[in-house]
């Protein structure tokens, strides 16, 4: 965890986290504990009789690890989760308000050049809540 993070992250939730996957992408979605746990019975209030509804339980819940950041602000991730997400040796973490997303640095690089290029050519059509955004 860079140094910025690590203070806020032991005063948010005592070190605390929840890995799991990204079921869009192939990377990692980091909670502070107290954030995930609202998250976590949200998904499971969901009906599951719905195929699609049941199998993102599935794989959300599923995957769902939890970890405490060391005093050095390292996690310890399981294989499987360092598997989905592709990670090897160098990592890109991005912030995303309430939660980080952890990725494998070529995979974000990737993603990344084509979004800018969707962006700039002007691809999807902006949802209407990003429509009267103003930055």
């Amino acid at each position: 965890m860079p140094t910025r993070y690590r203070d806020l992250i032991l005063e948010r939730c005592d070190g605390r986290l929840v890995v799991t996957i990204d079921t869009d992408e192939r990377c990692l979605l980091i909670y502070p504990m107290p954030d995930w746990e609202l998250i976590e019975g949200q998904i499971n209030a969901m009906a599951n009789v719905n195929p699609r509804a049941r199998r993102f339980q599935r794989l959300l819940v599923g995957y769902a690890t939890e970890t405490d950041m060391d005093t050095n602000g390292r996690l310890l991730l399981t294989t499987p989760l360092r598997q989905y997400a592709g990670l090897d040796k160098r990592t890109v973490l991005i912030g995303q308000g309430k939660k980080l997303e952890l990725w494998d640095e070529e995979n974000w690089n990737i993603r990344r050049d084509t979004w800018l290029e969707e962006t700039t050519l002007g691809g999807e059509d902006l949802p209407p809540e990003l429509a009267t955004l103003s930055l």
